[in-house]
């Protein structure tokens, strides 16, 4: 598709602001229809919806759950592996991780999910009602959880905070795209 071409009787446009072009050098820039840019803000709320409930449930579960609970669970989950492999790798990080795994940090995990979960869920309930609101918040909060994850990053170095930071920078590109969209045309855009 070459620009300015029109895919379905609308213009195609930039899924990439042009003006991120100059912070991010060496950017291809991809050329969708606004419908399709529409679609994949849709899927990817909808993710985002997902990971909220799942957050929402692991916080439920780690403020009812003992932390006893836990650390029979993992024993039980890695006995077999142990008295196989006494050196086991992941079994012994999971037993170390369950020992040290303590009613205050349960408690702080429990918080922060279930927190983390509901924030996420009420933005995108806003989201895909096509509330005006809810596009700068969702921007601030996806730029808080980001700089949260890269700080937990270098502390832990764990790779899924790389993929799920990743992720939700294209989601705010997504939200950004979509909110210009929305404030250049008012009529809501529900979902299908």
């Amino acid at each position: 598709m070459f620009a300015g071409e029109a895919v379905d009787g609308q213009e195609d446009s930039l899924i990439v602001d042009p003006g991120l072009s100059c912070l991010l050098p060496g950017l291809q820039v991809i050329r969708m229809n606004e419908r399709r840019i529409h679609e994949i803000f849709e899927i990817s709320i909808l993710l985002k919806g997902a990971h909220a409930v799942i957050e929402c449930i692991g916080g439920v579960l780690l403020a009812v759950i003992g932390n006893a609970w836990i650390h029979s669970l993992v024993g039980t989950l890695t006995q077999f592996e142990l008295v196989e492999d006494p050196k086991d790798l992941i079994a012994n990080a999971l037993l170390d991780f369950a020992q040290q795994f303590s009613v205050g940090t349960q408690h702080f995990y429990a918080f922060y999910l279930l927190s983390h979960g509901v924030v996420k869920l009420l933005l995108v309930i806003g989201l895909l009602r096509g509330k005006l609101w809810a596009y700068p918040a969702s921007l601030a909060a996806l730029g808080l959880f980001m700089a949260y994850q890269i700080y937990r990053y270098s502390y832990t170095h764990g790779f899924g905070l790389i993929i799920l930071t990743i992720f939700d920078a294209a989601v705010m590109v997504l939200v950004w795209h979509e909110y210009r969209m929305v404030k250049q045309h008012p009529a809501p855009r529900p979902m299908r």
